[in-house]
């Protein structure tokens, strides 16, 4: 990560904020010869005290399953708009181009949940995004479609002990230049630079 001041949020609230409406993450570990990953929506909770701590669930007996089982520490990163900022924006073109993007990193240690953990944790997730009303909803599902699917998954939360972010967002720009960057990426229109733009505009000073 680029660890430059100017590049870190330094709000706490805004990055939980960004982590919940970013919840599709990737979770590193080590593996027996090469990282394992996988990708899953996670749950983003802070408890008494101000821990934080995600939770979610995956697939028995995948590689990356067994690794997290026989190494508990994990890297988990959110990431969130992305877009390329052209040189050509800036006051002072004859520079080199960049990217701007925000990404979060948060290490911890996974751990486990039991059946009824695990349970609990798909119902929630599931409650989250299909609501009560339903076909599919948790509570309209079979019960021996649940109880299947439980032999097959595995909940588990991560308790977070380190939380990092880089919030790139052209914030070594001059005002015009940050301007400029703001009205490119607009007329340019696609979901990422219009994204990255109203964050640059939200962070413009006078």
């Amino acid at each position: 990560m680029y660890k430059f001041p100017y590049y870190t949020e330094a709000d706490e609230e805004k990055v939980l904020a960004f982590m919940k409406s970013n919840p599709f993450a990737t979770i590193i570990g080590i593996g027996e010869q090469y990282p394992v990953a996988s990708h899953i929506p996670l749950e983003v909770a802070i408890q008494p005290g101000g821990k934080i701590v995600l939770s979610g669930h995956l697939m028995k007996k995948t590689d990356h399953h067994l690794a997290f089982e026989k190494n508990e520490n994990v890297l988990v990163i959110f990431s969130g708009p992305h877009t390329h900022v052209s040189a050509s924006w800036y006051t002072n073109p004859t520079v080199g181009s960049t990217w701007d993007y925000m990404v979060v990193h948060a290490k911890g240690k996974i751990i486990f949940k039991d059946e009824q953990g695990t349970y609990e944790a798909v119902k929630n997730i599931t409650d989250k995004y299909e609501g009560f009303d339903k076909p599919s909803s948790f509570d309209k599902l079979p019960k021996d479609y649940i109880d299947k699917m439980l032999k097959a998954i595995v909940g588990f939360y991560i308790e977070v002990e380190s939380l990092e972010n880089t919030f790139k967002l052209s914030q070594n720009r001059d005002k015009e230049s940050k301007q400029n960057i703001i009205e490119a990426l607009y007329k340019r229109g696609d979901d990422n630079s219009r994204a990255i733009a109203k964050e640059i505009l939200s962070r413009l000073t006078d």
